[in-house]
């Protein structure tokens, strides 16, 4: 299925955001989802679904000066 991610048009196979954030290899670690303009919990991810044309906006958070 087809979605934007992060501004650009993404195709992936994904069934929930949880797996599309190990697909990405950010599985485990601190991110902020944004889904449809709408911000998920961290505890959403392994049950909200991701669909054709969602926008999703993922922004890892890192430590650092």
């Amino acid at each position: 299925m087809k979605l934007r991610l992060n501004g650009d048009e993404f195709e992936t196979a994904a069934a929930t955001v949880r797996d599309l954030l190990h697909q990405l290899g950010l599985a485990g670690k601190p991110a902020v989802v944004e889904l449809n303009q709408r911000a998920l919990f961290p505890r959403e991810h392994e049950t909200t679904p991701v669909s054709e044309g969602d926008v999703i906006e993922i922004v890892q958070i890192t430590a650092g000066g």
